[in-house]
């Protein structure tokens, strides 16, 4: 029995908080560990994000959701943790992710019309509430390339969004408000005024995409603008890159897999730690 939970109470639970719950995206077991024990130390609820990629690296989406119950066991987990599809892109991966044991999804039907958008949503709606987890979808588009999927900015419709919020019954929303994936070039612009409008319009959990290299400032003025969701991916990776490059650069007769990338994992759990300091998420699990 998993002790994996949806995201839907401590989302909700931040937006009435006013505090964000960061989604970290794994890649491997050492980032699930790293990512757990940071949210451990931190009393802090977490959303372990993986992206179709990254699940299909891993070996599928039931190794996924089998390693990481098996972590929340093995390591005595007791913060709430969901363990969330990342930009499913069609029905049928998210079907297998729910099956798989994942609490959460995000459907990502962004580009086509808002009608489609809807409707194509509210199947996955459906069958995720009826197995238990929670929906995220997108309405606009979110920026810059992920795992290989490139798009440009487009910003969300705040009549649009408040139709996916009513007709689909989504539990998080994904407003493209000017954040990115991947590094930014110069200071992001977010679109406060919009996003303020659709916090108030649809009071449904907001959720930032792109969190990575936002500045503090942006970010408490995004959760005060109802985000309780922040995805950071990025900055995970570039400090565990960091970490394992310097530790093979001043140690050159290194050869145990295991201590050429523990530096890489403190490094996640440190960025993890802080990030959840600055979300206001340390504890309120």
């Amino acid at each position: 029995m998993s002790r994996l939970v949806s995201m839907t109470e401590m989302l909700n639970k931040a937006l009435e908080g006013k505090y964000a719950v960061g989604q970290f995206n794994i890649n491997n077991l050492e980032w699930s560990q790293a990512v757990l024990q940071a949210a451990q130390e931190e009393n802090s609820p977490v959303i372990l994000g993986v992206s179709e990629g990254a699940a299909k690296y891993m070996g599928g989406s039931l190794v996924v959701a089998s390693m990481v119950s098996a972590l929340l066991e093995t390591m005595d987990i007791t913060v709430p943790v969901a363990l969330h599809l990342d930009h499913g892109s069609n029905f049928d991966k998210c079907k297998e992710a729910i099956d798989a044991g994942f609490s959460s999804v995000m459907i990502d039907y962004s580009h086509y019309t808002i009608d489609e958008n809807i409707e194509m949503t509210k199947q996955v709606v459906e069958y995720a509430h009826s197995k238990g987890a929670s929906v995220e979808a997108e309405v606009g588009t979110v920026g810059g390339t992920e795992d290989g999927v490139t798009g440009g900015i487009q910003y969300a419709n705040p009549q649009e969004c408040l139709r996916m919020v009513q007709e689909a019954k989504i539990d998080a929303l994904a407003a493209a408000l000017g954040s990115v994936h991947g590094p930014y070039s110069g200071e992001p612009k977010l679109g406060f005024d919009e996003m303020k409008e659709i916090s108030d319009l649809t009071k449904t959990p907001l959720v930032l995409h792109g969190g990575s290299g936002i500045p503090q400032h942006q970010i408490e003025k995004a959760i005060e603008y109802g985000h309780c969701k922040i995805n950071v991916n990025t900055e995970c990776q570039q400090v565990w890159t960091e970490a394992v490059r310097d530790k093979l650069a001043t140690d050159s007769k290194e050869y145990d897999p295991r201590k050429i990338i523990g530096p890489g994992k403190a490094a996640i759990v440190k960025l993890v730690k802080d990030r959840m300091q600055v979300f206001g998420s340390s504890q309120k699990a």
